[in-house]
């Protein structure tokens, strides 16, 4: 008797040779990049991450300076004083934090990053003094800024230079559903507590610690081998080999920033036209659902034709905003104009990122970043001192000045993206991870 044999084909579009085969038994299990090579395991569980982090931290967003002025007493200059503190220990942490991602694993300091994080939050929770909560802000924010290299490093680790709009598109997008859902939860359980904060932000340590724990989950690539960096802390604060070409993109992005101030005092500035404390909430929500909508679209286009085409448009839409913003009392123009400005954070956040990520080798991905990370952080900060100082009654000369800026950057921009592309320095296949380092 003659024993028939049934072959099936299994094939898996876009995958190695490995995963097309003829066998009787099911297709051996192929990596997930075979599956989609830009939305692989590392990036899906970096985007839980960051959503419920982000959602933690704008879960007291609008209450912190309530908490700092009313509940403890701290005066009005606090809050300007903890916030820029904070943010500077971040940028700073993110040069040293991007070195020791190109030389240690990169998942440690990711965790460690998130932990601090939920460490801060939890000291700000139990404050009796508004000085702790500087403290914990400032616990906080050294946290994001040693979190936010390696983490960047690690998507790009796994994703083949040709799809990184995508990938950063996508952990933006999540990112930032954090930031709609944090401010709704807020000011639901604001009311439901019966307007007491320090309950709130006891639960806000909530989605905080299962941000850190799931950080366990992630897999550390394994990294082709690459010349031995400089070591001594000089190297950590000066990374060299970096490429002339990163120099002048980082010059021109780090420049923009120092026009592009903190979205806090777009808030005050709703609040100047007419909109109510609610209002002002319900428009920065509206803002973060316009920036997680279009995030993914945004990396995709600048995929298909350039980074650059796609953060010039970013900036075009910045100038509408601020202009618009800067000549407008109308609270029906100001909402359209929020949802243009969510067109902006999609077309430059996520971008920019892919952007950096495309002119660095693999070895320098963590210094490059970090360095990028910095120096727009410190411009930002830089930023919301000038503005804050000439804001005026109403702000309307720093939006104003800002808005210009930007549309004589914006149509350049575009016009280089459309000239030239970025080079790859990374091959298509990406690298295979390790087991040990991470559970499913």
């Amino acid at each position: 008797m003659v024993k028939r044999w049934t072959y099936r084909r299994y094939r898996i579009r876009r995958g190695p040779p490995e995963c097309l085969v003829m066998t009787r038994s099911p297709a051996p299990e192929c990596p997930d990049h075979a599956r989609a090579p830009w939305l692989t395991r590392n990036l899906r569980i970096v985007s839980a991450v960051s959503l419920t982090q982000d959602a933690a931290s704008e879960l007291l967003y609008p209450v912190m300076p309530i908490f700092l002025t009313a509940v403890l007493g701290a005066p009005a200059a606090a809050v300007g004083i903890v916030e820029g503190i904070a943010e500077a220990a971040s940028a700073v942490t993110k040069l040293i934090s991007g070195r020791l991602a190109d030389r240690f694993p990169r998942k440690p300091l990711i965790g460690l990053g998130y932990g601090l994080a939920a460490l801060g939050k939890a000291m700000v929770a139990v404050a009796g003094a508004w000085p702790v909560v500087l403290a914990g802000r400032g616990i906080d924010r050294l946290g994001k800024g040693l979190r936010g290299a390696p983490r960047d490093a690690l998507i790009v680790a796994d994703v083949p230079p040709r799809a990184r709009g995508r990938a950063f598109g996508f952990h933006r997008a999540m990112d930032t559903t954090g930031a709609v859902i944090g401010p709704l939860a807020g000011l639901a359980l604001y009311h439901l507590l019966q307007e007491r904060i320090r309950p709130l932000l006891l639960i806000a340590l909530v989605p905080a610690v299962a941000s850190t724990l799931l950080v366990l989950a992630l897999r550390e690539p394994v990294r082709r081998p690459a010349p031995r960096p400089a070591s001594g802390w000089g190297s950590l604060l000066a990374p060299g080999r970096l490429p002339s070409r990163y120099w002048t993109v980082v010059a021109v992005l780090a420049g923009f920033a120092l026009v592009n101030f903190p979205d806090a005092l777009l808030l005050l500035r709703l609040y100047e036209i007419g909109f109510s404390v609610p209002g002002v909430i319900g428009a920065y929500v509206l803002f973060n659902l316009a920036y997680a909508t279009l995030s993914l679209p945004a990396g995709a286009l600048a995929d298909r034709l350039s980074p650059a085409t796609v953060f010039g448009i970013g900036l075009g839409c910045f100038a509408v905003a601020y202009l618009g913003l800067g000549l407008t009392r109308s609270p029906v123009v100001a909402l359209v104009l929020l949802v243009g400005y969510g067109g902006f954070a999609a077309g430059t956040d996520g971008v920019g990122k892919a952007w950096i990520s495309r002119l660095l080798p693999e070895h320098l991905q963590g210094s490059g970043q970090g360095v990028f990370q910095c120096l727009t952080g410190l411009g930002v900060l830089l930023a919301g001192l000038w503005a804050g100082l000439a804001w005026g009654a109403d702000g309307t000369v720093p939006l104003l000045v800002s808005g210009a800026v930007a549309a004589t950057i914006a149509l350049p921009m575009m016009g280089w993206g459309l000239r030239t592309r970025a080079p790859r320095y990374s091959s298509e296949p990406t690298p295979q991870t390790t087991g040990d380092q991470g559970g499913s």
